[in-house]
């Protein structure tokens, strides 16, 4: 009867053990290390754009046990009675529970495709008409604009004026080039004059505007080269998502009694 029943009594002895130790990783000097560590360590890679592998297991387990042995003599020392140490402590709680907060507000409080499409449609409207490829040559004075539209007029080049004379770091280098963009993002000055040039014009007189005097070229007039939605969905996202939890952070703010 005894060799009948021993080896079942075994295996219930076993079966009852194995889940409590598969609970943790490792003892460390008597203290259980709960596996529930290395699931976390994990997850918090895979936040960071670091999703753990099955080879990283080993790595992780590593790390968990090597923090145990850590912590527990910082403990002997009295390390986690300090001030200073409470004080990090605080601050690292309220980090994480607001970064939960927020996650938690974004999760629930989705960008919809209507949103995404609204805010793209403010896009195209804003940007949207004509695109104007210009070169400019700036500078701070009247007088030297002047003297600058006298000699293209004579036959100088405009790059090579530009390159030498231009007070613009953006494009002076490039011979004056602006490339292609829509009037609206100029200054109005210059957006003005731009628009009324027929393309290979210049402009007779200095343009003045808070940064010095242009000398304008228009050079070709096409419409605008919008990107499609598809193609800027990810980052329209993103702006709203931000947008969405900034107002979020503020109505906090403003419900708040601070005294």
């Amino acid at each position: 009867m005894n060799r009948i029943f021993l080896p079942t009594l075994s295996a219930l002895i076993l079966g009852l053990a194995l889940p409590a130790f598969a609970q943790n990783v490792a003892i460390v000097n008597g203290k259980p290390v709960p596996s529930s560590r290395v699931d976390a360590l994990a997850q918090q890679l895979a936040k960071a754009g670091r999703p753990v592998t099955s080879e990283m297991q080993g790595q992780l387990k590593d790390e968990v046990i090597a923090r145990e042995i850590f912590m527990q003599e910082a403990q002997k020392r009295g390390l986690d009675a300090s001030e200073d140490f409470k004080n990090q402590m605080e601050l690292a709680r309220q980090t994480l529970l607001i970064r939960e907060l927020f996650a938690d507000y974004q999760k629930n409080n989705p960008v919809s495709d209507a949103d995404i499409k609204a805010e793209y449609d403010k896009f195209v409207a804003a940007n949207g008409g004509k695109e104007y490829r210009a070169h400019h040559i700036l500078v701070e004075k009247e007088d030297e604009a002047k003297a600058i539209i006298a000699s293209l007029k004579k036959g100088g080049k405009f790059e090579d004026i530009a390159k030498k004379q231009s007070k613009d770091p953006g494009s002076g280098a490039n011979g004056g080039d602006l490339e292609w963009a829509n009037a609206a993002s100029y200054v109005p000055e210059f957006s003005g004059a731009l628009i009324k040039l027929k393309k290979g014009q210049t402009t007779d007189a200095p343009v003045k505007s808070q940064f010095g005097y242009h000398v304008i070229r228009l050079d070709d007039i096409r419409d605008a080269q919008l990107p499609k939605m598809e193609e800027v969905k990810p980052q329209i996202a993103q702006q709203l998502q931000q947008q969405k939890l900034a107002k979020f952070q503020e109505e906090l703010r403003g419900k708040a009694k601070v005294e």
